[in-house]
């Protein structure tokens, strides 16, 4: 028999997807002197960036709060595309910053600075060798062939802020992908499958890659932000053909992140170009 309420679903109706532990996992994770302010869990909820974007407007979310859905029904990606997974099956999450010691310039670098930190907490807590296809996506290896198991999408939030959300899936089955070339992390072989652990590991690990851009003045070289994702991310050296505002398109290799954190791309005729902006597809394995 279901265990069950009347308000609901009870915290073990489905024992593969245990509800997170908000209590727990403030206070692991809210601490004096540190980033994270407040951890709030919602159990359904549109999109977490709309709804921390217009706290944030309206001054009601101090930086590091962090909001967190059990489901997701409006979830969005880059170019408005939806993000839509079950209940409790994944990752749902957007925080809030306020990078004052950063030249706005440099701002572009969050969503970069993001995927590495969640790749690096994800191979802490879920042993899982995550890929950064640029500028937002997370792929993970399934069968000898990437997949995107996440993204990442940033929105100015006021005149000061920047939310970044976060989409994972973690648990999601093959029958359950919303299209062939998605993954996950358990499709992935992840040792584990436990949110709240992976949720403390990448949170913690943006905390650290955050507090190091800011400490440079978001130098990436300083921080060593540029190197370091540049050694992840699966695009470079690859033949792509990016999509451009538009109705343009740029086909060529992908060989540098830049200093504002554009992808270069040397076309046939040998002539650089960085792209700011952009749908990047990889025309061949690596």
């Amino acid at each position: 028999m279901t265990p069950h309420n009347a308000s609901g679903p009870s915290r073990w109706s489905d024992l593969d997807r245990p509800p997170l532990d908000a209590a727990a996992l403030r206070r692991s994770l809210v601490r004096e002197g540190g980033l994270w302010s407040s951890v709030e869990v919602l159990q359904r909820t549109g999109s977490t960036n709309s709804d921390l974007v217009a706290r944030a407007s309206a001054g009601a979310a101090a930086e590091g709060a962090v909001l967190v859905a059990e489901e997701q029904t409006a979830g969005r990606g880059r170019l408005d595309r939806r993000w839509t997974a079950p209940p409790r099956s994944g990752l749902f999450f957007s925080v809030l910053l306020r990078p004052a010691e950063v030249p706005l310039e440099r701002w572009g670098w969050l969503p970069l600075l993001t995927g590495v930190a969640v790749a690096t907490g994800l191979a802490r807590a879920a042993g899982v060798d995550t890929a950064l296809k640029w500028p937002n996506d997370l792929l993970v290896t399934i069968g000898g062939e990437e997949r995107k198991a996440g993204g990442i999408l940033a929105e100015r939030a006021g005149e000061d802020g920047v939310v970044v959300g976060v989409g994972l899936n973690v648990t999601l089955r093959a029958d359950e992908l919303p299209v062939p070339q998605a993954g996950s992390l358990a499709l992935a072989d992840a040792v584990s499958t436990d949110r709240d652990t992976l949720l403390r590991s990448v949170l913690r690990s943006l905390e650290t890659w955050y507090d190091r851009w800011r400490a440079a003045a978001g130098d990436p070289v300083e921080s060593t932000l540029q190197e370091t994702y540049a050694a992840g991310c699966a695009t470079l050296g690859r033949q792509v053909r990016a999509e451009l505002p538009g109705d343009r398109a740029l086909v060529g290799e992908a060989v540098a992140i830049d200093g504002d954190g554009r992808l270069v791309i040397a076309t046939a005729e040998g002539k650089p170009e960085a792209v700011g902006a952009g749908d990047i597809v990889h025309l061949r394995p690596a």
